[in-house]
């Protein structure tokens, strides 16, 4: 098995590199989170309960992908090091532990969906929303099948550098997502279950392409078969160092959404998070950019990494942040100007002046949350790429969970500020929270170049 024109495209210019796996990401990424404001969009025009159910079982939704992007992210940390180091059977290898590993993951899931879902929504203060939010949760954890492996498989794909098939499918299901929730909602009637039946589905005809190129057409670079599979506990160990504490750092983005929900309603009530939920919505959004080029970090540096170079592993760096930074204060200051209009597109369906106005006053505070997350989030990435996973755990659950929610509960409970305390709070500590993570990954840069210093 030789390097193809796709690897070493990955294993040369750090810059070109990012640029090949982030842009492309970037794009599809945009379109697929999409998905989540065309719910919001179209189950407005339920009930203002209907979309509060919506914000409150969104965070779940996104911790099984948060743990389809943690499972990708150890395979791809791991795949990426072995074909810098040309180990291309053990490659092969850790693709098919990948995918067994998604596979056990997705039946643990099913489980809680099945015994602790009305439990968990229950504890999260949703109990006035139930039959919404059990609507659109059943069949999400019953199927959630279909949202990790296409996430997992997306980034086998891009560890081998074709971008091409790691983003169609992904954009393909974005837009059947799109004609589809109207018409599952609203033409049968099935309400926020039909939103949910949707997702289901969009997502189910994506996979299907990428089965088409693995086992049909079978032109992918790395071997989806079986017969591949050499059972190493070491590589499910090397896959969970990664994964794991990627995987958490979804699940505490979620648990974050969460708190915040609860703070909020303490201080404002639950129509507060209702506009809160279109608000954050489109924060999200903002954020998708550093996922995006994080994504590619990962890649990028994991490769400089095993190759010990020095020189690649500072671009990659330095260019990431600022390629994220870029990004993330552009589209805040179009949230930021154009806060009222996009808001307005809610109100389409719900025709609730009171709803799209407040949100608009959400988003424009909001925005500030993500000025500095370009910082941190490439620490982050940076130590999933070299297999430090913990480390980037860590500097995740500083910056979002303990210093954001820190802060957002001094203000807002203690210091009595109310729900602005609270928006206040969660910017304050996300933003301290980044500049820590970033001098953290600049020590270790400059470290790196010392014990592995240019010729």
């Amino acid at each position: 098995m030789q390097a193809n024109e796709n690897i070493e495209s990955i294993t040369g210019d750090p810059k070109k590199a990012i640029n090949r796996l982030a842009i492309p990401t970037i794009l599809s990424m945009l379109l697929m989170f999409l998905n989540n404001l065309i719910d919001s969009f179209w189950v407005s025009g339920i009930n203002t309960d209907a979309l509060a159910a919506l914000g409150f079982i969104s965070p779940l939704y996104l911790v099984i992908i948060g743990i389809g992007s943690g499972i990708g992210a150890g395979g791809n940390s791991l795949i990426s090091r072995y074909v810098r180091a040309s180990r291309f059977e053990d490659a092969n290898n850790a693709v098919m532990h990948t995918i067994i590993l998604t596979v056990v993951v997705s039946v643990m899931i099913l489980i809680v969906g099945i015994f602790f879902l009305d439990d968990l929504i229950i504890l999260f203060g949703a109990g006035d929303v139930l039959t919404y939010c059990l609507d659109y949760g059943r069949i999400i954890f019953l199927l959630n099948i279909v949202f990790l492996m296409p996430n997992v498989t997306s980034s086998i794909f891009r560890t081998e550098g074709d971008v091409k098939r790691a983003t169609k499918p992904q954009i393909l299901t974005a837009i059947l997502n799109m004609i589809l929730d109207p018409i599952f909602i609203y033409v049968l009637n099935l309400g926020i279950f039909g939103a949910a039946t949707a997702t289901i589905l969009s997502s189910s005809i994506g996979y299907l392409w990428m089965l088409y190129w693995i086992y049909i057409k079978k032109d992918s670079y790395f071997n989806f078969k079986l017969k591949y599979y050499k059972r190493k506990l070491s590589i499910y160990k090397e896959i969970l160092v990664v994964s794991l504490p990627a995987s958490f750092e979804e699940i505490i983005f979620s648990i974050v959404a969460i708190i915040l929900n609860y703070l909020i309603i303490v201080t404002a009530g639950v129509n507060e998070v209702a506009s809160f939920t279109i608000a954050w919505r489109f924060i999200s959004i903002a954020f998708l950019p550093c996922m995006a080029i994080g994504i590619a970090t990962i890649t990028v540096s994991g490769i400089a990494y095993g190759a010990k170079n020095a020189k690649n592993f500072n671009t990659t760096i330095k260019y990431s942040t600022i390629l994220s930074l870029i990004f993330t204060l552009t589209i805040s200051a179009i949230f930021l100007i154009f806060a009222y209009p996009l808001c307005d597109l809610f109100s389409f369906t719900s025709q609730n002046s009171e709803l799209v106005m407040r949100s608009a006053e959400i988003l424009q505070i909001l925005v500030f949350y993500n000025f500095l997350i370009p910082f941190g989030a490439t620490a982050a990435y940076t130590y999933q790429g070299i297999g430090s996973g913990f480390k980037s755990l860590g500097l995740t659950v500083l910056r979002e969970l303990i210093l954001s929610m820190f802060f957002a509960y001094l203000l807002g409970i203690i210091l009595k500020m109310g729900v602005f305390g609270v928006y206040l709070g969660a910017i304050i500590g996300m933003n301290i929270g980044s500049l820590i993570g970033f001098i953290f990954i600049i020590v270790y840069n400059r470290k790196f170049k010392e014990k592995y210093p240019l010729p």
